[in-house]
């Protein structure tokens, strides 16, 4: 199943520190409009089925966003935005977004919660946002980032209290939060698949992970071109002939880190991103791997 996370703007009206965006990345790139509507009409050809719209805050720009979800809705691919509910102070104002974005075709809103966003956003947005959902009959979830420290207890007790539907993400150790402290991990010896599902920037680029694209800077490994100079058939079939990409997918980053050398003891102390990075962001070490995707890896496994 063809899944991307559309980026349409790097412009953000907050800034988190955990976010995995670098310091470098310009505030106000983004796509056109016409420019974007034809990217979906490709990626409609190229049969994706699901679309997030993502980057920086996609509801800055509500009507144009609204206008790709139609469309999307015409070609029947699924759609979700990812959003920090800033513009659900009040219900009343979580109501004129919601239903405009469900009369659209919206199929889910996906409201991004920690205790670095609600530095920035109330709470009680998020909690506008989640019951303007439930009134209007929108799927949603809120993706409560969490690094699992104490700290976050009274936000995931907040979600629980409102019995609001949520899912802890992992903070991911790059970007601005590259200097965060790490908590020991106590967890069993995980397999770490990944779907990898693609990324395009406002730049139209495009990378086979929607996590990489801004902190792989020494093998730039994930990058797969841009769509001025490739198709999206192109781009997506690149990604899913990588022989190394599904070894990630099937066989998964712990199996991989073990093959190129990583004690058992040194992988389980990385979530699978930094994992991941440590494997593939090292030029000795994706050399290696690049030379033995169809050989040594492909037989290891249990």
């Amino acid at each position: 199943m063809r899944k991307i996370a559309f980026g349409y703007s790097t412009r953000c009206n907050i800034k988190c520190e955990h976010c995995v965006a670098g310091e470098d990345i310009p505030g106000t790139l983004k796509i056109e409009l016409d420019q974007a509507k034809e990217i979906i009409a490709e990626l409609a050809a190229a049969h994706t089925q699901g679309i997030s719209f993502t980057a920086g805050e996609p509801l800055l720009y509500l009507d144009e966003i609204a206008e790709l979800i139609a469309l999307c809705d015409e070609y029947g691919i699924y759609t979700r935005v990812v959003s920090n509910s800033f513009w659900a102070k009040t219900p009343e104002l979580a109501d004129r977004s919601i239903i405009k974005l469900k009369e659209k075709g919206l199929s889910q809103l996906r409201m991004s919660y920690s205790r670095w966003h609600q530095k920035n956003i109330p709470h009680q947005n998020i909690l506008n946002a989640a019951q303007s959902c439930k009134k209007n009959g929108l799927d949603y979830f809120i993706s409560f980032v969490t690094d699992f420290s104490e700290q976050d207890d009274p936000f995931e007790q907040y979600l629980r209290d409102n019995s609001l539907k949520f899912f802890p993400e992992p903070v991911i150790f790059s970007g601005r939060a590259e200097s965060f402290e790490r908590l020991p991990l106590r967890t069993d010896y995980q397999e770490n698949c990944c779907a990898m599902n693609p990324y395009l920037t406002p730049n139209l680029d495009m990378y086979a992970c929607c996590d990489a694209g801004s902190h792989f800077t020494k093998t730039n490994f994930f990058y797969l071109g841009n769509v001025k100079e490739s198709s999206i058939e192109q781009l997506f079939k690149k990604s899913e002939t990588n022989r190394l990409y599904n070894h990630i997918r099937i066989l998964g980053i712990t199996a991989i880190a073990s093959f190129a050398g990583f004690t058992a003891r040194e992988i389980i102390q990385y979530r699978k991103c930094e994992l991941c990075e440590k494997l593939f962001n090292s030029p000795d070490t994706l050399a290696t791997l690049q030379q033995e995707a169809d050989s040594g890896l492909t037989s290891w496994y249990r």
